[in-house]
Order: C-alpha cells, then structure tokens, then sequence
C-alpha cells in the first residue's frame, strides 16, 4: 500500500546521518512522491502557501521554493500568481522531477544548512515547507536563508516542534535581538498529515526581514 511505502521512505528519511544519506533516499522515492503524499493529505505545502500568499505581494520575485522536492510548492506558487519561481533541493531525483513540470525559472542543487549559491538580499520572499524536520535540516540553516532573502521579504518555514524547542526558537530570537528579522507570524502546532496524531507536530512561522 501507498501508505506504508511512504511511512517507510519517511521513517528512513527522519533516520538519515547525512546530508548525503537525505539525497540518496530523496533519489530513490523521487518518482512515486508526489502520488503517496497527495493520498496521505500532507499539509506542509498548503500551509506555507497560504502564509506565503498572505505576506508577500503577488507576483514578487524572484522567490525561492527552498527545499523544492518535486515542485508541489513550486506549482501552486505560480497558480496563485508568482511568476518568477526559483528551486533549491538537496536531490537529483527530485529536482528531475520539479524540472519536468516547467514550473521553475531556475534549479539549483544544493543543501539547506551550507552556503547557498545565491548573492545578499537576491530573493523577495522564501517558502521552505517540510525541510526543517528530524533528520534534515535544524536551526543551523536559518542564517544563510536570511541572507538571502531581501529586506522586507518574508520567509515563510514549516519546523518539527522538536527542533523548534530549544534551538530553532533560540536562533530565531537571537537574530531578532540583531535586529535581522522579526516574526510577523505563527501558527498552533499541527500534525503535517491527517491521521498521525500521535507523532510530533510540527509548527509554521512567517519572518520578516530587516
């Protein structure tokens, strides 16, 4: 079943101890991912879509689906008006994916908590949905996402409750006593995918920037 093949890429992928162990799964689950996680009602994407469309003018750009995957969010950013729409993944599969569905003006492979190939300031707004979880990405990839991302932009992320205490919350208000960013908003935490109450929520957060 759907179901089960997907809590057993996801359970492998929450166990990843690398960045490259993460591309490699991604690789492998790319082709059947976009099917098993419209029947689990997997609610990232639509959530960062909505806050995204919420805080950042239609039709800005460029701005960056970072943690692009397959393009769920990607697609939907350019139905809802968003015309210049660049890609970020950590897997070659996935970005494969994304680029068969014309969505995205640019891809670029690359890992979320390195440097990213992308000046100060280049993205009007930045929609990363799904990445900062167990066995991906934690607070040490929110820095270079602010540097990207232009003053009075938004980023809009989705973070695992577990990361978002103690270490996400207190990046973030470390650099909101920079005076970097500043939260404009966030939600009640909430399971990514119906059905799975008894597994750690997570939370999705809209920052401003500087």
């Amino acid at each position: 079943m759907a179901e089960k093949q997907h809590d057993g890429a996801l359970g492998a992928a929450y166990s990843a101890k690398s960045p490259q162990e993460v591309a490699s799964l991604y690789d492998g689950w790319a082709e059947t991912y976009d099917g098993e996680m419209a029947r689990a009602g997997y609610r990232h994407p639509s959530i960062c879509l909505a806050l995204f469309a919420r805080h950042v003018a239609r039709g800005a750009g460029p701005v960056l689906d970072a943690g692009a995957g397959t393009g769920l969010v990607g697609e939907w950013l350019g139905i809802v008006g968003y015309g210049d729409v660049e890609g970020l993944d950590i897997s070659k599969g996935m970005l494969a994916v994304a680029a068969s569905k014309n969505i995205y003006t640019k891809l670029h492979e690359g890992a979320l908590g390195q440097p990213l190939p992308f000046e100060d300031g280049h993205f009007a707004g930045i929609a990363c949905a799904g990445v900062f979880t167990t066995g991906h990405v934690g607070a040490e990839g929110i820095d270079e996402l602010v540097r990207i991302c232009r003053p009075g932009g938004a980023i809009v992320l989705t973070v695992k409750t577990t990361l978002w205490q103690p270490d996400f919350e207190r990046r973030i208000g470390e650099l909101e006593k920079a005076g970097l960013i500043s939260v404009i908003e966030q939600t009640e935490p909430y399971v990514s995918m119906p059905g799975e109450e008894a597994t750690v929520p997570s939370l999705a957060v809209v920052l401003r920037v500087s």
